[in-house]
């Protein structure tokens, strides 16, 4: 440590990363909340749905749930790693797309949800990939800055 108490070889992070990493966690903590709204639906909730929507959810294969969950859990843990400035961060946020990916790419393999998903309700999972693409391409850069140990 130097006089003013700072550790000799760390690396100061700009403010902006901070912005961007709480950013990341709201982001995450959103799906988490979108995760439970949708897990812990009942029948009646879902039998109070717009037909088309019960449908849509009826559709649903078990391993899309199980993609979600990784998702948006290893997605938190992810941007608390980016927080915390530990490099496991890019790999947290690296499965957490991947299984975001895999989660929407239901609306492709699945006849069922494929005829079901009308052109313009694939804005939010698009947007959802692109953010959690960024934010994972975000700890990459903050890796090679020396912000994260």
């Amino acid at each position: 440590m130097d006089e003013a108490g700072v550790q000799e070889g760390a690396t100061a992070v700009p403010a902006w990363f901070w912005i961007v990493a709480i950013a990341a966690l709201l982001f995450e903590l959103l799906g988490c909340f979108f995760y439970f709204v949708e897990v812990r639906m009942s029948a009646a909730d879902i039998a109070a749905l717009p037909l088309d929507q019960a449908a849509m959810l009826a559709a649903r294969p078990s391993w899309y749930y199980a993609a979600f969950g990784i998702a948006v859990w290893v997605g938190v843990a992810g941007a608390v790693l980016l927080l915390l400035r530990r490099r496991w961060a890019v790999w947290a946020l690296l499965i957490s797309l991947v299984a975001a990916i895999v989660q929407f790419s239901s609306v492709l393999i699945v006849p069922e949800m494929r005829a079901m998903t009308p052109s313009d309700a694939l804005f939010v999972p698009i947007t959802v990939i692109i953010v959690a693409y960024a934010f994972w391409q975000f700890s990459k850069l903050a890796g090679r800055r020396g912000w994260l140990r």
